[in-house]
């Protein structure tokens, strides 16, 4: 095992890292949390929505489509939920999480 050393911020007088950090123009890194994105039919509010893939091309761009009720368009209702949500919301649905 190697000798340990004394911070710098200690051996130039600060009280904390934190200040000594400000002092020297350091950047702290910004934890970003993970959000899940979740699609629902603007119609019934069912999840269980997909792209609509048309034959000719620019046909049906951008269109969502309605598993259960078989809505079509492009005004789908989007929710952002972070990494608890989305968990709460599958133990409700009763998916089974890998």
């Amino acid at each position: 095992m190697g000798k340990l050393a004394t911070p710098d911020w200690i051996r130039e007088g600060f009280d904390s890292k934190d200040d000594w950090e400000k002092a020297h123009g350091a950047k702290k890194e910004k934890k970003t949390e993970k959000t899940f994105r979740l699609r629902r039919c603007p119609n019934c509010g069912s999840d269980n929505v997909g792209v609509v893939l048309g034959e000719e091309e620019g046909k049906n761009r951008g269109e969502w489509e309605c598993k259960k009720c078989h809505w079509k368009g492009t005004d789908i209702k989007e929710d952002n939920l972070t990494e608890e949500q989305f968990m709460k919301y599958l133990d409700e649905q009763g998916a089974e999480v890998i």
